[in-house]
């Protein structure tokens, strides 16, 4: 059975930072692409980084202060810096054979039930 499973959320204040971290089991996801969607209570949910082998993509509004990567085939890793009020929410990993519906958050094949991030200003 494949699960996606978040930790490493928390209240921190506005400048501060936080590591996410996402361990996947049931298979390998050496090939798939994975990543993060984040959700605030009363809004869509909203792509925020991808990675597939060593190509990463980033949300306008995170790009420079997140940093997504991969420590092997089955661990993500999201460092956030910088972060801001507005990166309130809850964070799921996600995990795809498309980059592109990953990205687009189109289909999910996988994902987890994710870690609430709270930045207080």
């Amino acid at each position: 059975q494949v699960q996606l499973v978040e930790s490493g959320g928390g209240l921190v204040q506005s400048g501060g930072s936080l590591k996410l971290s996402c361990a996947a089991s049931g298979r390998t996801f050496a090939d798939d692409a994975m990543g993060w969607f984040r959700q605030a209570p009363g809004k869509e949910r909203e792509f925020v980084a991808a990675i597939r082998w060593t190509t990463t993509y980033y949300a306008d509004s995170v790009r420079g202060r997140f940093t997504i990567s991969k420590d092997d085939a089955n661990t993500m890793v999201l460092q956030m810096n910088n972060l801001k009020p507005e990166d309130t929410a809850v964070y799921h990993c996600a995990a795809d054979s498309s980059f592109a519906q990953l990205r687009t958050l189109t289909t999910l094949d996988y994902w987890g039930q994710g870690t609430q991030v709270t930045v207080s200003s």
